[in-house]
């Protein structure tokens, strides 16, 4: 009897024992989430001012998180209030007391030394970026119309083999780089791509004309977005592009 005793005191025993255990192991906590005011809230685009100098930044046509999906807030914010700003400060550090100073970004491109990198790459990173923001917007019509268009279809065949063409080039290139859709100087489109911070502006240009389309293949302009899948931003990139503002700087381009 005794040891009968002893046998039920023991299963009463491990069935406490495991009924604590499983209540351990499956218990959730609840985690509140953090409340509005908590949360970090991004600046607008017109707090960012460059310090004194010949240039500043081209004013951003769109808030931060106009291009999302595509291109999504903290891209730009990050792209427009650091690298660009970056670039401006320091091309305006590397030109005072210099005859670039009190030139337009353009006359700089042309008349800098390719060999001084410090000038030419703050000077390439200020127009490039200047041209890329400006070419992007929320209201994206999808295609060129009018004279572009016309100009496009002439030059590539159609639009969608221009769009093949185009991001073929960006596919082509390693490391960063930009694409450009320029007007050469015989007043033809032409595809071409840069290194680093040059442009087709520069006299180093291997094809040399005014660009009016630019896509920004430096990683800060998509990997926190895509990462390593380039091919994916270059196709969501077609998706933001203001074709009224492309057309506005061929037509531009064809007048000087």
């Amino acid at each position: 009897m005794k040891n009968i005793r002893i046998l039920v005191l023991n299963l009463l025993l491990a069935t406490v024992l495991l009924s604590c255990n499983k209540k351990k192991y499956t218990e959730v906590v609840e985690v509140p989430l953090p409340t509005a005011q908590e949360r970090v809230m991004m600046g607008m685009p017109d707090d960012v001012k460059a310090d004194e100098g010949s240039f500043q930044l081209e004013k951003l046509p769109y808030s931060y998180d106009a291009l999302a999906p595509s291109i999504a807030a903290l891209t730009i914010e990050m792209h427009y209030s650091k690298h660009y700003l970056t670039y401006t400060n320091n091309l305006n550090k590397a030109i005072a007391g210099t005859p670039l100073e009190n030139l337009t970004i353009e006359e700089v491109l042309a008349k800098l030394d390719p060999s001084v990198p410090e000038i030419k790459n703050n000077a390439g990173g200020y127009y490039n970026h200047s041209l890329y923001f400006k070419c992007m917007g929320s209201k994206s019509e999808g295609q060129p119309k009018d004279t572009l268009a016309a100009a496009i279809t002439k030059k590539f065949g159609s639009f969608d083999e221009f769009t093949t063409a185009f991001k073929d080039e960006a596919a082509k290139q390693f490391g960063s780089s930009w694409v450009w859709l320029i007007v050469d100087r015989s007043g033809n489109l032409q595809i071409t791509s840069t290194q680093n911070q040059d442009n087709p502006l520069m006299r180093n240009a291997l094809v040399p004309g005014k660009p009016i389309l630019a896509l920004d293949l430096w990683e800060h302009a998509y990997y926190l977005d895509y990462q390593y899948k380039r091919k994916n931003y270059v196709d969501a990139f077609f998706n933001v592009i203001d074709w009224n503002k492309v057309s506005e700087n061929y037509e531009e381009a064809l007048k000087k």
